[in-house]
């Protein structure tokens, strides 16, 4: 159902330190998944498959990539009439000059006059790197059943996990009464997924309130803000698969969990598609004597040697006698013959070449980044 009154706007200019190499010159919204997706295929697919037709996608860090990806609308049918994807950078601006994104809710004050455009009732926020599905319309039809001005989306996470999160305390009715940012001692286990919906006209007020603020942040600034005014806050609970995949370990976890026998997430679903890119390439080629074992393999691929338990991407070429164990292999990368590699994660247009081993003996600690590679991932 087209929802004309509802206008969505993804924040995805993070830098994504905690995937290190692989954001060093891609945002991490333009990272590959799942052999043939990029991380912001999926809140552009939710949106699209809940009938949200205006998205604009708020863009900073290493954005040449993701602006030229995500400006095609066309592939979430977000190209119609009265539809589209708005890629919304930084700009100078008469007033103030040429001045960068600084923190989450700024990014959508600075673009006030771009929603104000389409003059919607409410404002879907939504951030460009978390994998999930998700029905906003639902969750839309929550936030105007309970009268509600923000409504946060929740999941439950382990009690001893709550930690890390904003937490959010509701009454019987949902309705927040209180919220906690990554509490010592938690008093709930209702985590927020960082997905607001706002009535326009509450946000926009908070925002202009908050203008002087510092690194103007939703967390920080405008949901206190609002729940101190007395806005009416309730708590959308969601209990599907969602994925923040913040860090290299968490990334390959995710990757992994596709190519379970039975996926937690599934990509095969035909009634909530997730909508990517498709290359004009070949079809994928294994050759004789190959063995591919639990695998995901893209479009394009050649497979000389033996893989294992891994996500392919396209275009990959792998070598005679190579062996891929447990590993993650982007889009146009190279591998030459006899080659072992285990637990690795290989970015794009890598060229590896013959004899190279990757991850096979032990382990050793990491003495640059030991908070960053910490899981055997190479």
């Amino acid at each position: 159902m087209k929802q004309d009154n509802m206008l969505a706007m993804i924040l995805a200019g993070g830098r994504g330190t905690r995937l290190h190499d692989l954001t060093k010159k891609v945002a991490k919204p333009a990272v590959s998944y799942g052999g043939k997706y990029r991380i912001i295929d999926f809140p552009l697919s939710n949106c699209a498959n809940s009938g949200i037709d205006i998205v604009g996608v708020l863009t900073q860090y290493e954005s040449v990539l993701l602006n030229s990806y995500a400006a095609a609308g066309r592939r979430w049918g977000l190209d119609a009439k009265d539809s589209g994807v708005y890629i919304l950078p930084p700009r100078e601006k008469a007033d103030t000059g040429l001045d960068v994104y600084r923190g989450t809710a700024d990014a959508i004050s600075q673009n006030i006059d771009f929603i104000d455009s389409y003059s919607p009732e409410y404002l879907l926020i939504l951030s460009g790197d978390h994998i999930y599905k998700m029905d906003y319309e639902t969750m839309l039809d929550f936030h105007k059943e309970k009268g509600a001005d923000v409504t946060i989306a929740v999941m439950p996470v382990p009690i001893e996990e709550a930690k890390r999160f904003g937490i959010m305390i509701t009454d019987e009715d949902r309705k927040i009464t209180d919220f906690e940012e990554k509490p010592a001692n938690p008093r709930s286990n209702l985590a927020s997924m960082g997905i607001y919906i706002f009535n326009w006209k509450t946000l926009k007020e908070a925002l202009l309130a908050n203008a002087e603020q510092s690194g103007l942040d939703f967390g920080k600034h405008i949901i206190p803000y609002c729940h101190g005014k007395g806005d009416p806050l309730y708590a959308f609970e969601f209990n599907g698969y969602w994925k923040d995949v913040g860090t290299l370990n968490s990334y390959w976890q995710a990757n992994m969990e596709l190519i379970d026998i039975v996926p937690e997430f599934n990509l095969y679903e035909e009634y909530w598609k997730i909508y990517t890119r498709s290359e004009i390439l070949p079809p994928q080629y294994i050759a004789d004597n190959t063995v591919v074992e639990r695998s995901i393999i893209g479009e394009g691929s050649e497979i000389y040697g033996k893989v294992y338990n891994s996500v392919i991407g396209c275009g990959v070429t792998i070598g005679k006698d190579t062996v891929i164990r447990d590993s993650i292999i982007m889009n146009n990368t190279v591998i030459g013959d006899g080659c072992e590699l285990n637990k690795a994660i290989v970015a794009e247009r890598v060229s590896i070449g013959n004899y190279v081993k990757l991850g096979i003996g032990e382990e050793v600690e990491n003495e640059t980044d030991p908070h960053i590679y910490n899981n055997g991932i190479v």
